[in-house]
């Protein structure tokens, strides 16, 4: 079997030798004056000059039919074949639980157009780099819920991203509350690697669950937690109060995130604390998040080939009838 153009080979090409005989046909039809040449008797032939029709010029072409007939015989005979690519991926997922703080001071103006929409925008970027892998999402302020439970389905995960917004629960920084609902949706997961991403810009208020009671589970649970502390350092442009009718009022204030905190949390559950000063970091942030939690793909690859001779064949067959039928019918009268 011989491949050419990309997907198409041959299962018998030694068969396109015959196209040796193409040279031979045009040398005998046009070139050997051995074919009988058809001759009309006429009294007067005064009334022929500059005449000629459509049928005297297409008899002069009626072996082209039987030479395009034979290449596509020809072909025919050596088998064409188009090559069909089946692919099977054994793909090893990660479960990934991406826990995002939603609290006022996510709507800081540090980053452009704020903390929020950077972190929304960023975390899309990396749901569609991950397509072997199971995603899913909590979101936190002063209390926490599961937005989307763990699935495979990553549109929907985007969907939920992007409808995100500052005042869907109630102010504040529960991390502990949002970080045992996230291993919560872990626990029974059956992935051999889970992970929860989580993202703050604040100081924990939490004084439900301590942050680090709720670490304490995650590592009984084999979870691990990257933690990205995200804001400018020194002071931002952030939400200071809010009018009466919801709107937020902007003054300077100054930033603060319990990056200690933080760093314990991933210490203890063996993964990274991580700094996002800007949308380039926090870029940078998860793409090394990406390199470190590799998901195990396994490729096999099947090829099944499909015949594609009779597309030649039939097709030689009606060039060879339509070339027979003008020769002995509306062509015959030329003879």
């Amino acid at each position: 079997m011989i491949q050419v153009l990309g997907h198409m080979s041959f299962a018998s090409p030694w068969w396109l030798s015959g196209f040796l005989l193409i040279p031979a046909m045009i040398w005998y039809y046009y070139y050997s004056g051995k074919r009988p040449q058809s001759t009309i008797r006429m009294t007067d032939v005064t009334t022929l000059q500059d005449h000629a029709t459509w049928r005297t010029v297409l008899y002069k072409y009626l072996p082209v039919f039987n030479i395009l007939a034979a290449g596509l015989f020809v072909l025919a005979l050596a088998r064409p074949q188009v090559m069909l690519r089946e692919e099977k991926v054994n793909a090893e997922g990660i479960d990934i639980l991406m826990l995002m703080d939603l609290s006022s001071s996510m709507l800081s103006k540090d980053f452009d157009p704020d903390r929020l929409e950077v972190s929304k925008m960023v975390a899309r970027e990396f749901v569609q780099k991950r397509p072997h892998d199971r995603i899913g999402l909590v979101v936190f302020s002063g209390e926490s819920y599961t937005q989307c439970p763990v699935t495979t389905d990553h549109n929907v995960v985007i969907d939920f991203l992007s409808d995100l917004q500052v005042g869907m629960l109630q102010d504040g920084t529960a991390i502990g509350m949002g970080l045992a609902t996230a291993v919560n949706r872990l626990r029974d997961s059956k992935a051999k690697s889970r992970v929860i991403i989580l993202l703050t810009d604040g100081v924990s208020t939490d004084e439900y669950i301590d942050p680090m009671t709720a670490a304490e589970i995650a590592k009984q649970y084999g979870v691990k937690v990257y933690s990205i502390a995200i804001g400018s350092e020194g002071i931002a442009l952030s939400p200071t109060t809010r009018t009466g009718n919801g709107t937020y009022m902007f003054s300077y204030a100054k930033v603060s995130i319990d990056t200690v905190l933080l760093r314990k949390i991933s210490e203890l559950t063996d993964a990274k604390y991580f700094r996002a000063l800007d949308r380039k970091g926090l870029e940078n942030i998860y793409a090394e998040i990406d390199r470190l939690e590799k998901t195990k793909i396994e490729v096999n690859v099947f090829k099944r080939y499909r015949d594609e001779y009779r597309k030649f064949l039939y097709l030689g067959m009606l060039v060879f009838a339509l070339g027979w039928i003008l020769e002995i019918g509306y062509l015959r009268t030329l003879n």
